[in-house]
């Protein structure tokens, strides 16, 4: 029987708005490139964190536990004071990537704690010091510590020293999709009373600076009434008849630039009237377009005081108290029994928790994302149409482009701007609690106002023209599945219409990244950031170009998704036939060439390590292995997908042609793994890599003095700790050494590192590599698993003991420690801290310890599916089932393993 949770889904499906109100606003807006009206492009800088309360955002909003509209025309949000901070506590702070050593960093301690697909039910913790907050102490102080210190955080200052600070939670309940209940609950940690100024705040989006139509706030007995051209009539109720306040969503020019400012009343109004006493500040006459109800709360020690709001249309019935803790009592235990329906029994509570929280985070980590890249290149007066050479300003050759959607980010304070191979493993994590949502994400960057007319896919707000890994194929063929799974039945006409715009990408890839034409294909970083040993996205420093191991694999792996697809459609369509011999015919091509026959000294492949690496190919002609021990050379291992033939194909034909296709070309199968091979149950494989391959990678990679580290697959062998890779060029060296936590280098900014932490996205398709080897060898393929240990395991094991220790970073271990907390000590014993989890972008290879951006980077989501997967598979599954691609949702009466 449905959740009430999955009923409104299904009536979300059907068109009634559920999905209309969500956390759809960033922690930051300010620093980033939409907002950068710079002449040199320095982002965080033209706009800084001080400028945010007094300066009108052109392109985007940002708040403390923010709600607003899919279209952001209407903003809700936290401001906080404690008597004491120099101001009004209204947005997250943190450190710009030139001021902290690590890079940019958020500096405060928020957690998602709960929410639903609909956002029916939301729950967002802010933790508030009740001293005065250390701005210029953080800044300083980080500002002195080189790369190798650690960073210097919150906690670190001594703010939160005797406990004291207040918890502010806030929930969101709906009653209808319009209908809105807010609970503000504070609660007092310190052994002293405290007097809290909370001015829950309701904003118009500036757009009224593009011409478009603003709407009205203005005082309505004790509430605050919304009129809105497109949102038409709403109302903010505040209980208790607090003051309430008005102003204009406008910048204060007087502050900033010393010039007189357009009106009398503006955005920062309400820190000078809270703060500076300023009564004048605000307007009197009770309008604008921005307002806030002023709640000054004495919060006696160690207790809780409320404030109860509702947001909804004015005919909506009025919510008492006790009304609406009953509303958000019943929408909690909805998001109770939705999530135990997708949760498997055999999930352990600490696990169960974490699952829950991973994605809660993705959930709140949606955001409305505007972009008008022809209008913000016109005034920057470098349209490439209009305004002649332009030089060098960003995302110039992008002017088609128009973003206005809600949009899966991967981190709403560090990261507020989708990443196209980010999002394509948010979508494999989201797809567990709405797969309409997730197949909506995947759509996006195929519409023609994201892809660009030349096929390219837009990798990242910093610079839309960088490549990042073909994954969106995959990530498409497994929600499609999922959908099957939950629903029994797969979206043909949404597939269809993703593989066609997938083939423009994979055309592009074809003709613009394999330039000798030998399928050896570049790339640039590819989304590995700092992992090779120059700059992979710049003119190398020896000239001629590099072969890169991993942009092989990722064609190698886009290949077989796109035959996946292809076979898919086939089904019901013939025409889709020749696609799916096409695709297998560049599989095989891209496959072999990175073994090629007769030509052992410049392949990818080594011999006699046994393992793949980049290759260099100077100006001369000459030819060189980087050989540096990466998780580039782990990749052609997520290669490997089952071909389903022996009668296991439902179509005949097809079946007879590919095998006719395979059998036509076996000088191919020379170095790889032989398709013409049946494996368990008459199946088919292709596969980069054959037997004895396998066995020599899966031998270094399951070497704990290599890859196989105590929480995950290292992204750097720790073989380079005491054996770094250098390599001299014009009397320059250049050095890659394992570095399991953060970079000694800022070849892409503060905290961009592949050089040894653990990263969820590789671990996750390697896992999903591992899974399809093991439908086709079987129980008949062992490894020794940990290399050297004597314990002979299948690949199963080995796809399970990796996912162990994936899991482990998060939950608690045998001492009730979480790796993912290092030696933070308040995280891991205080009560009120220890089971807040937080997921964050990489972790150090060594002990877990989660690093870079803190608060649920998209794709370490992924967690949540390695739970749910490792709860519900069994190894029976992949020997005898027909197979999808193995890391699939199953229905919660699935034996657990």
């Amino acid at each position: 029987m449905p959740t009430a949770e999955e009923d409104r889904l299904e009536a979300a499906r059907g068109g009634v708005p559920w999905r209309r109100w969500g956390p759809y606003i960033s922690e930051r807006q300010w620093g980033t490139v939409r907002e950068d009206y710079s002449d040199n492009g320095d982002a965080w800088s033209y706009f800084s964190h001080d400028q945010a309360r007094s300066r009108a955002y052109k392109w985007g909003e940002d708040a403390i536990a923010g709600l607003c509209d899919d279209h952001q025309h209407l903003c809700f949000g936290l401001a906080l004071w404690n008597g004491c901070d120099p101001i009004l506590k209204e947005r997250m702070f943190g450190l710009t990537n030139a001021e902290g050593n690590h890079g940019e960093d958020v500096k405060e301690y928020y957690f998602y704690l709960d929410a639903t697909p609909t956002s029916s039910y939301l729950l967002h913790r802010y933790r508030y010091p009740l001293v005065e907050y250390p701005y210029s102490d953080l800044v300083s102080t980080n500002r002195k510590r080189g790369r190798l210190d650690m960073e210097y955080e919150l906690l670190d200052t001594g703010v939160f020293d005797g406990d004291r600070y207040v918890d502010v939670d806030t929930e969101y309940a709906k009653a209808e999709p319009d209908d809105i209940h807010v609970r503000i609950t504070l609660t007092n940690r310190s052994g002293e009373a405290a007097t809290i100024y909370l001015l829950p705040t309701l904003w118009f989006r500036n757009v009224w600076w593009m011409d478009e139509p603003k709407g009205t706030l203005r005082a309505s007995g004790g509430a605050i009434a919304v009129s809105h051209p497109e949102l038409g009539q709403l109302e903010l109720r505040c209980e208790g008849a607090p003051v309430l306040l008005f102003t204009e969503n406008e910048t204060n020019n007087e502050r900033l630039w010393d010039t007189p400012n357009a009106a009398p009343y503006v955005k920062d109004a309400f820190h000078e009237y809270v703060i500076d006493g300023r009564t004048d500040a605000v307007n009197p006459m009770q309008t604008g377009t921005k307002a806030a109800a002023l709640c000054v709360l004495d919060v006696p020690a160690g207790e809780s005081v409320d404030v109860r709001l509702q947001l909804c249309r004015p005919d909506a019935p009025a919510l008492d108290r006790s009304q609406g803790d009953a509303l958000t009592a019943t929408r909690r235990a909805e998001a109770d029994e939705f999530y135990a329906g997708i949760t498997p029994g055999a999930v352990t509570d600490d696990e169960a928790l974490v699952m829950r929280q991973a994605l809660a985070g993705m959930l709140w980590g949606k955001q409305h994302y505007f972009f008008d890249l022809d209008r913000w290149l016109d005034e920057h007066h470098v349209h490439p149409l209009r305004d002649g050479d332009g030089g060098n300003v960003r995302n110039r050759d992008w002017f088609h482009m128009v973003n206005d959607d809600v949009i899966s980010m991967p981190d709403a304070w560090e990261y507020p701007w989708y990443a196209t191979w980010d999002l394509a493993f948010h979508t494999v994590a989201l797809a567990m609690v709405d797969v309409d949502f997730a197949k909506s994400q995947l759509e996006l960057m195929l519409r023609e106002l994201y892809l660009h007319p030349n096929g390219q896919l837009p990798a990242y707000e910093w610079n839309f023209s960088d490549v990042n890994p073909p994954v969106h194929a995959w990530a498409t063929l497994l929600v499609y599945e999922t959908e099957l799974e939950q629903r029994g039945t797969g979206d043909v006409t949404w597939l269809r219409s993703a593989f066609q715009k997938l083939l423009v990408n994979f055309t592009w890839w074809i003709n613009r990244k394999d330039p000798s034409g030998r399928n050896v294909f570049e790339g640039g970083f590819l989304g590995l950031d700092n992992i090779g040993v120059f700059d992979r996205s710049a003119p190398l420093p020896t000239g001629g170009r590099l072969e890169q191991s991993d942009g092989t694999a990722w064609m190698a792996f886009f290949s077989q998704c796109m035959l996946g697809i292809a076979l898919e459609l086939s089904r019901e369509d013939p025409l889709y036939e020749d696609m799916v011999l096409k695709f297998a015919e560049h599989f095989t091509f891209i496959a072999a060439a990175m073994d090629r026959i007769g030509d052992n000294h410049d392949e990818l492949w080594d011999e006699e390590d046994g393992f793949f690496y980049d290759v260099l190919r100077l100006p001369d002609g000459h030819a060189e292995r980087l050989k540096v021990r990466s998780i580039v050379g782990l990749l052609p291992l997520c290669a490997s997908t089952i071909l389903p033939m022996e009668g296991s194909l439902s179509n005949p034909h097809l079946q007879a042609r590919l095998q006719r296709r395979i059998d036509a070309m076996p000088e191919l199968f020379a170095n790889i793994h032989d398709a013409r091979q049946v494996g368990l149950n008459g199946r088919r494989m292709l596969a980069v890599v054959d037997e004895t391959k396998l066995r020599r990678i899966l031998t270094r990679m399951l070497d704990e003095d290599e890859f196989l580290g105590p929480h995950g697959l290292r992204a750097l062998s720790r073989y380079h700790a005491d054996h770094p890779y250098e390599f001299d060029v014009h009397g320059e060296r250049y050095e890659v050494r394992y570095l399991p936590a953060e970079s000694d280098s800022g070849m892409f900014g503060g905290n961009s590192n592949w050089r040894g932490p653990v990263w969820f996205p590789i671990n996750y398709l390697l896992l999903r590599g591992l899974l399809n080897l093991y439908s086709y060898y079987g129980d008949d393929f062992t490894i020794e698993c940990p290399t050297g240990s004597g314990r002979q395991c299948t690949l199963f094991e080995v796809a399970s003991e990796i996912g162990r220790r994936l899991v482990g970073i998060f939950v608690r271990d045998a001492d009730g420690r979480r790796p993912v907390f290092g030696g933070n000590e308040r995280f891991q014993t205080d009560p009120h801290w220890k089971d807040q989890v937080l997921f964050y972008e990489y972790f150090h290879a060594d002990n877990g310890a989660g690093l870079g951006a803190s608060h649920q980077t998209g794709w370490t989501g992924l967690v949540a599916r390695v739970i749910q997967v490792m709860g519900y598979l069994r190894p029976e599954d992949l020997r005898h089932a027909t197979l999808h691609d193995n890391l699939v949702y199953r229905p919660p009466d699935a034996a657990p393993v």
